[in-house]
């Protein structure tokens, strides 16, 4: 954001860098993107804006999910007739619902577009989790093919592995645990970490699917305390924080996402510098 609004210029470099550093595709309007704070007409522009400058270099996938099935079907089929590549759908949240109606509102959504749906599971911010049951009514659906996975419960994983297919993929939503759950057949991580060092999370998810699995740890273990770093406030806010302080973009946050307070910008400046994100000088 710049003064209130959308800061194309600093977005058009972001997308930029990040094709340069080897990502294999954008998520547009996830939580990092701050869909939840723009209104829809800005969510749309964003994504539209992000398919033209990634000019089909990666797949552009858009986030769409709401705690109202017919707004999210609704967003869907307009980010759909804008060139998105996917969706990402996070669980509903506040009213939430029970596990049949979580799968009669993914299915209402998957079935209302052409184009992929990505379901995303994260009870930490939303109290509703996709279970292993859930998935595997989810997965033979041909307009479902894959889970961004960030419960945080390795049982769970396991669990969701058994129905992974070359129709259906799991994807880790938590970056501290991305090559633990490449070991129970994710095919990598959708990031929020990638933010800051892009070309480290690709180099990493690349090295284990390459089979050289010590690689991928030890690439795992170093990056432990920037993410760490990057999760000592809400996210977005430390990884906004991370971006500013590398010249990326502005400090500005849309309520109630405020700035973060001194211990955590020494905190997340301390950790940059020890990964070698940013020398010493800064």
């Amino acid at each position: 954001f710049s003064e209130g609004s959308v800061d194309y210029n600093a977005l058009e470099n972001l997308i930029e860098w990040q094709i340069n550093e080897g990502i294999d595709a954008l998520v547009s309007c996830g939580t990092t993107g701050e869909a939840s704070t723009l209104s829809d007409e800005e969510h749309k522009k964003v994504v539209q804006f992000t398919i033209e400058k990634t000019r089909g270099r990666v797949p552009v996938i858009a986030g769409a999910g709401s705690n109202d099935t017919a707004h999210a079907i609704e967003m869907s089929k307009a980010l759909e007739a804008l060139g998105a590549d996917g969706l990402l759908l996070v669980t509903p949240y506040y009213n939430k619902c029970s596990d049949s109606g979580l799968i009669q509102h993914y299915e209402a959504i998957a079935n209302a577009v052409s184009i992929p749906s990505i379901v995303y599971s994260v009870q930490g911010r939303t109290g509703v989790n996709i279970s292993p049951k859930v998935v595997s009514e989810l997965a033979p659906n041909p307009g479902i093919c894959g889970i961004k996975e960030a419960s945080g419960n390795i049982a769970q994983v396991v669990e969701i592995s058994r129905y992974l297919s070359d129709d259906f993929a799991m994807y880790s939503g938590n970056d501290e645990s991305t090559v633990p759950l490449m070991a129970m057949g994710a095919s990598g991580v959708i990031t929020t970490t990638g933010n800051v060092i892009p070309k480290d999370m690709q180099r990493m998810t690349n090295a284990y699917l390459n089979g050289d699995v010590e690689e991928a740890r030890r690439m795992q273990i170093a990056m432990k305390h920037l993410i760490d770093a990057l999760f000592c406030e809400v996210n977005p806010i430390p990884v906004k924080a991370a971006l500013n302080i590398m010249g990326k973009i502005k400090r500005e946050y849309r309520l109630p996402l405020c700035e973060p307070d001194n211990k955590s910008l020494y905190t997340i400046m301390c950790a940059l510098r020890e990964y070698g994100v940013i020398d010493e000088s800064i």
